[in-house]
């Protein structure tokens, strides 16, 4: 944990909240003098006080060790504006409606950024009645594969796992489709919009 960092959060927290340092220190059974040394850099909460001092600042754990305060500005949960995270690890896959904090095989995981797709990455879709055919001209080796397919609409998103040796291909519901992305493992999110 970085106390410096952490100090900092503690101290705009509180002061968001409108709470003098003793307010805080009741809230998490401390002494004020704590709360000043770790606001100072001077110090740091003791493990066993991390998520009673989460609570008492109303963030979570995971962005009070990361020192980021995550607000989503996606209240109206508008599909198109969600975040993709890919775990690093274990090839987790997770999607949000907006800002979150996202930790898998204990990472926090940064929202990945689509790129325009490339010549490597070209995502191909053919109408078939209706249905969408989606197809990604990509080696699917073990060491190099896409991923996943996705498809974004108002409504929802529809996912395809692939899996290496297997085909780069899908067909997704058309109703209403606004992007398509693929992810290679090794090069990121390309994404195609209609």
């Amino acid at each position: 944990m970085d106390k410096y960092v952490t100090g900092a959060v503690i101290r705009k927290l509180r002061e968001d909240k409108k709470m003098t340092q003793e307010e805080l220190a009741e809230k998490v059974f401390v002494s004020g003098k704590a709360v000043s040394k770790w606001e100072t850099g001077q110090g740091f909460p003791d493990v066993s006080l991390i998520e009673p001092l989460a609570k008492a600042l109303d963030i979570s754990v995971i962005e009070l060790l990361s020192g980021e305060d995550i607000k989503n500005c996606n209240r109206s949960s508008n599909m198109l504006r969600g975040k993709f995270y890919v775990c690093p690890v274990c090839g987790n896959i997770i999607q949000s409606a907006g800002e979150a904090v996202v930790s898998c095989c204990g990472i926090t995981l940064p929202p990945i950024e689509a790129d325009a797709w490339d010549e490597e990455h070209q995502i191909k879709v053919e109408t078939v009645e209706d249905e969408y055919y989606v197809t990604v001209d990509h080696p699917m080796t073990k060491d190099h594969y896409i991923s996943f397919l996705a498809a974004v609409s108002d409504q929802g998103v529809q996912f395809v796992k692939l899996y290496p040796e297997g085909p780069c291909e899908t067909r997704f519901r058309k109703y209403c489709v606004r992007k398509m992305y693929a992810y290679c493992n090794r090069h990121g999110l390309f994404m195609l919009k209609n």
